[in-house]
């Protein structure tokens, strides 16, 4: 059994952007433009992937097709989805700047992963010039994983495919991918570390996949809390999760218990 050397970080969702909200608000900004307005199901089931694919992902779905071409007059082409990217870039830029804090635990989190001697890469599905934007802040804000890597390194592919990941592998000088641990909060980060050959972890708490904010989540009485957490692990398993974490703190008992050999039930 391969020791975790090296733990790969989503961004939004996952280490910052409690409830990865910057996104979906800029989607359906988007949208609305051209007099469509996708559900929150709609837009969140494709996040983490590279925002033009994304696009075209929520295009796919049979509701979203059929409205498009009753408001068009046609089937949607790649070059409504370059329309449509143009009004989410900036819908996004206009407010990706409140979006930069570290969500509850990471900073601990990562202060005890590095302290077990274990390097942190991170993918994204923003761009670089999003990230110019998102990494400042969050440095300043205690958060700054040691290499990040995002879609156009990668040839503009981003998730699911494992090639960002791979690439941060290079770059922290990893030897095996069994050495590494993906955390994400979508179905994409998932299949993104099953399709690179890693273990993956999904965090419930603050993800997309629950899509909550903190305050709505302190809303929720116990017994609902419960079921929307069933809900959410139930489909990272579906996505390929070996793990799933009610939220970030919990991920250093995972390594320990991973690097001891042990088994990791509670974590399944």
């Amino acid at each position: 059994m391969h020791k975790i050397k090296a733990i790969i970080f989503d961004w939004a969702g996952t280490t910052v952007d409690y409830g990865c909200f910057a996104p979906v608000d800029a989607f359906i900004s988007a949208f609305a433009h051209f007099g469509m307005k996708p559900t929150m199901e709609e837009t969140r089931a494709p996040m983490g992937m590279q925002k033009r694919a994304h696009i075209e992902k929520m295009l796919e779905g049979a509701r979203l097709a059929a409205l498009w071409k009753e408001k068009q007059g046609r089937a949607h082409t790649r070059q409504d989805i370059h329309e449509i990217y143009n009004r989410f870039e900036p819908a996004l830029f206009e407010v990706l700047h409140h979006h930069a804090d570290p969500l509850p635990g990471v900073l601990e989190t990562v202060a005890k992963i590095r302290e077990m001697g274990i390097v942190i890469g991170s993918t994204t599905g923003y761009t670089q010039a999003m990230m110019e934007v998102v990494v400042p802040l969050a440095k300043a804000r205690g958060y700054a994983p040691d290499c990040l890597v995002c879609p156009e390194e990668c040839g503009g592919i981003g998730r699911p495919y494992p090639y960002m990941l791979w690439r941060n592998l290079e770059k922290l000088g990893v030897e095996s991918i069994h050495e590494v641990l993906k955390i994400g909060d979508t179905a994409a980060d998932m299949q993104e570390g099953k399709n690179a050959g890693c273990l993956c972890a999904g965090v419930a708490k603050g993800s997309s996949m629950l899509g909550l904010s903190a305050e709505e989540l302190a809303k929720e009485n116990s017994d609902a809390l419960t079921a929307l957490l069933d809900t959410a692990k139930r489909n990272y398993k579906k996505a390929g999760a070996d793990f799933v974490l009610a939220d970030i703190a919990a991920l250093p008992g995972l390594i320990e218990t991973l690097n001891q050999g042990k088994g990791a039930e509670e974590y399944v």
